[in-house]
């Protein structure tokens, strides 16, 4: 009896993807993957704080002047002149407004950038020690449905805090 190279062409590939797909799990080893919220770890820092609180602000002040541009934007042409004229003041403190936000917050890049530095090496650390291979932001995991459930013990933000200090 012969055996014909055509008909073990199948079993030999079949084989062939048996076993290669069970070699690699057999090698693989667990993560742990952690999360961290890092706006708590930037909060943790007097910039982080600083840079959320100036933030509030510009959005308040900002959104006030955008609300008054609109009211007068839905009169459309029942707008008086007196609205034109105060629309036309609104968009220019708008914009002087948003300009000197944005000044502000230019300034303080590289206080921010030292800051998110330390945050890293934090969040490396108590990932490192604890035997973290990965550690995901836990607001962008949630919102982007890259994670869509993971236990409480998996936060390593607390630990991250700790490590700044």
């Amino acid at each position: 009896m012969k055996i014909n190279a055509k008909a073990l062409a199948p079993v030999a590939l079949v084989a062939a993807f048996g076993l290669g797909t069970l070699a690699p799990h057999a090698q693989t080893t667990p993560q742990k993957v952690g999360f961290v919220d890092v706006q708590t770890i930037m909060n943790a820092q007097p910039v982080g704080k600083e840079l959320t609180d100036l933030r509030k602000k510009a959005e308040t002040e900002l959104s006030g002047l955008e609300k008054q541009i609109r009211d007068i934007d839905a009169k459309g042409a029942q707008a008086s002149a007196a609205e034109k004229d105060k629309r036309t003041q609104l968009v220019g403190t708008l914009q002087a407004r948003a300009k000197a936000y944005d000044t502000q917050i230019q300034g303080m890049q590289a206080r921010v950038t030292a800051a998110e530095k330390a945050a890293d090496t934090a969040i490396s650390t108590v990932a490192k020690s604890n035997g973290y291979s990965i550690v995901m932001d836990r607001r962008v995991a949630a919102t982007s449905g890259l994670v869509v459930f993971a236990e409480n013990g998996t936060d390593l933000t607390d630990a991250a805090v700790k490590a700044l200090k």
